[in-house]
């Protein structure tokens, strides 16, 4: 089918047979290696996707705790404690 997307070879040699073979074990109802080859790929794309969900929890904790670390030299408590400020 004619196409301008990019089109990949995979021959099921070496690494990409041990992973077809391990995708065999884990989806044994699935005959065509072709098929097996798709489910890695998405089961792939899942991981990838929940790695990244992590690192950018990691990333929004570390700038909020980052952010409460500066908190105590962005307010004087002097200030908010005198009667002054609240008249």
């Amino acid at each position: 089918m004619p196409t301008s997307k990019p089109r990949y070879a995979i021959t099921d040699t070496g690494d990409v047979e041990r992973m077809l073979d391990l995708a065999r074990k884990r989806w044994p109802e699935v005959a065509d290696r072709k098929m097996l080859l798709l489910r890695l790929a998405e089961a792939g794309s899942d991981t990838v996707r929940h790695e990244l969900d992590e690192l950018r929890l990691d990333h929004r904790l570390q700038r909020q705790a980052a952010a409460l670390e500066s908190v105590p030299g962005l307010i004087d408590p002097s200030v908010l404690l005198d009667d002054e400020t609240w008249r």
